[in-house]
């Protein structure tokens, strides 16, 4: 199987957790960690859930990922996510020493990996993992365009009702 395989493979892998937390009622963005071609950690987008504003997608993978290994630092590590990491999660993505980052969509609101940062290729920074964009693209956006498009119905559909 080529890297482009196992990438489209382990995102889809992290669309399906990206699923699980629509399903919860939070944004749906999902993350796996792999190291050596195995998953080892899951996580969804749970803040609303767990009235935790650190609670991304990326954060409950790494600290699965950290139980799992016993170890705070993650190295050799790769981190699939639907969505363009935030700065927060990028930092501690650094901090955790992940050797690779690969995201599905752009967030050209607070993407840290290239849309309005580039964290990664701060050379001032200790860390540098190397960052694939665009992998599933297509469908991880649109996992949030409907997500969104379901969500102003509901509202709509309140508001005609006469619910606030």
């Amino acid at each position: 199987m080529s890297q482009e395989q196992r990438d489209a493979f382990f995102m889809q892998e992290a669309i399906a957790q990206a699923k699980l937390a629509w399903e919860a009622g939070e944004v749906p963005v999902g993350a796996v960690i792999v190291k050596d071609h195995q998953i080892i950690a899951r996580g969804f987008n749970r803040p609303i859930l767990g009235h935790d504003p650190s609670a991304h997608a990326e954060i409950m993978a790494m600290r699965a990922a950290g139980e799992a290994l016993n170890n705070y630092r993650l190295p050799g590590c790769e981190l699939y996510v639907t969505l363009e990491p935030c700065v927060m999660c990028s930092g501690a993505m650094m901090h955790a020493r992940l050797s690779r980052i690969i995201f599905g969509a752009h967030d050209h609101k607070t993407g840290a990996c290239g849309s309005v940062l580039n964290l990664f290729q701060e050379e001032k920074l200790n860390h540098h993992a190397s960052v694939v964009s665009g992998v599933l693209a297509d469908e991880c956006v649109q996992v949030l365009k409907d997500f969104f498009a379901e969500r102003r119905q509901k509202a709509a559909d309140a508001k005609l009702r006469g619910e606030q």
